[in-house]
């Protein structure tokens, strides 16, 4: 049996495997998950979280306050003790308004909780089921201070993203997994009398930092899910963005290091991103939570996959994080079509609620490098820029030396030309793109108070993603940071070799 199969059928039978069980008095669902109308609230969430609590196999933690006081939990699931070496990280509701997963899980600890077994001994269950209580409170995107979460892996400045990471460095899972989604009735879709077809979607991280084994890997699990939701009757594929078919762009989600998916990716983690479909313009976004939820449940079950997958997936997040650096960073990379492929798109018909195969060839699921440079030994962090920063490396872990002496080194500065804050129609980017140019390598004299930030640490790779200076996306497009970047002059932070 090759692995791609054994995935699927460890799926399918997993997935059959894990009944609806009858809840508690406490819990806010119904005990039949497909039965479910209504989103489970924060503090329907904290009483249900506090009446499964089980001394030595479900434990409630409290990993952080919201902005606005609220509490973020971890719920941590294990029967098997010591004997729980694959650890996973299942995450939700980043965005307040997007609740099938966050649902999905706590119905799923329901289960566990109910039938021990359901979890296998080997596996050590982490769960953070709403990561944004302010958001899903007043049912919008951001958190209470305004925040997008799922834009602030970089600068880690809200308390509900710091836990997040904080918790993953804790764990280092194998597998992770985040927990979003999407509006299926957008204009662009609507104008031409359509729908986004999918109701479940699931795509893996694409980092050009992450191994290429690791996001193999991934997509194989993306693959193999496709039969197991289409026994279930849920239209399902992988999660793209983009327009409706044939004119406009549509492609995997960004290869950028700003969402928690290409994030814990670099940690070694086979890291996924979850999506369900919601029609946002219906007179009940919610009448078909319960499809969301069982789509969710399906995936959640099938990226556990079988022992021989999961004793695979920890072996390859473990060589990931001894794998040494590679010799080049790509700084610049888009989604394109090479050669031209065509491809049919599935929509929906809202009149006749056929599905309807569209041929395209703008679907661009080839990851082009357009721009690399070498790998340094470190970054040097001016000292008038160190107050502005310290706060950033903290909040990722990072290890630093501040220089107490001048030292001398090789050292590359990189001068800002401008940032481009439009939106790139003509390669579907974000705005704040920053254009450098590098300047000629010299050994130099590093003033005291210098912050070095070495590349032969545990987390090298999240290093790189925060501080090199030459990435077309970086810090320079945040505020506080943004002050920092003049154009015309050096920035802030040095390659140093």
């Amino acid at each position: 049996m090759n692995a791609a199969h054994s995935i699927r059928v460890a799926g399918i039978c997993l997935a059959l495997a894990w009944p609806c069980l009858a809840g508690s008095a406490s819990a806010p669902f119904p005990a039949d998950h497909r039965a479910m109308r209504r989103s489970v609230t924060y503090e329907q969430m904290s009483a249900f979280l506090d009446a499964v609590a089980k001394p030595g196999f479900i434990t409630i933690t409290e990993e952080a306050r919201s902005t606005e006081g609220r509490k973020v939990y971890l719920v941590r699931l294990n029967r098997g003790g010591a004997k729980a070496r694959f650890k996973v990280f299942y995450y939700a509701q980043q965005h307040g308004d997007e609740v099938a997963g966050k649902d999905a899980l706590l119905t799923l600890i329901r289960d566990i909780a109910a039938r021990p077994t359901l979890l296998p001994e080997d596996v050590d269950l982490y769960v953070m089921p709403m990561l944004n209580p302010d958001g899903a409170e007043a049912h919008q995107r951001f958190n209470g201070a305004g925040a997008d979460l799922n834009r602030d892996h970089l600068l880690l400045a809200q308390p509900e993203t710091r836990a997040l990471h904080r918790v993953a460095r804790r764990i280092r899972p194998h597998l992770a997994v985040d927990s979003h989604e999407f509006g299926r009735d957008g204009e662009a879709f609507a104008a031409k009398g359509w729908e986004a077809w999918p109701v479940i979607t699931m795509d893996g991280c694409n980092h050009p930092l992450i191994p290429d084994y690791l996001k193999a890997a991934a997509l194989e699990a993306v693959t193999t899910a496709a039969p197991l939701q289409a026994r279930a009757g849920h239209a399902y594929q992988r999660y793209t963005v983009g327009g409706p078919p044939p004119d406009e762009e549509i492609r995997p989600s960004t290869s950028e290091v700003d969402d928690g998916r290409n994030s814990l990716g670099t940690l070694g983690a086979l890291s996924f991103i979850i999506e369900a479909g919601v029609r946002h313009r219906s007179a009940d976004p919610s009448a078909d939570l319960s499809e969301r939820v069982d789509g969710y449940r399906l995936l959640y079950r099938h990226l556990l996959g079988d022992r021989p997958w999961r004793d695979r997936v920890r072996k390859l997040a473990e060589r990931a994080r001894r794998e040494p650096l590679p010799p080049f960073i790509a700084t610049n990379t888009f989604w394109a079509n090479v050669g031209g492929k065509p491809r049919a798109v599935k929509v929906r018909d809202l009149k006749t609620g056929r599905t309807l195969e569209v041929p395209t060839a703008n679907a661009m699921t080839d990851l082009v490098v357009k721009g690399s440079v070498p790998t340094p030994r470190a970054y040097a962090i001016e000292a008038k820029a160190a107050a502005r920063f310290i706060p950033v490396l903290e909040a990722q872990g990072l290890s630093w030396e501040t220089l107490a002496a001048p030292r001398r080194a090789r050292i590359e500065r990189v001068q800002l030309l401008r940032i481009e804050e439009p939106y790139d129609d003509l390669y579907q980017r974000y705005k704040d793109r920053q254009i450098v140019e590098r300047r000629p390598a010299s050994d130099q004299d590093l003033p005291a108070g210098t912050l070095i930030v070495p590349l032969d640490q545990d987390l090298a790779r999240r290093a790189i993603q925060v501080l090199e200076p030459c990435l077309l996306y970086g810090l320079y497009g945040y505020p506080g940071f943004r002050e920092l970047a003049q154009p015309g002059t050096p920035l802030p932070v040095s390659r140093v070799f």
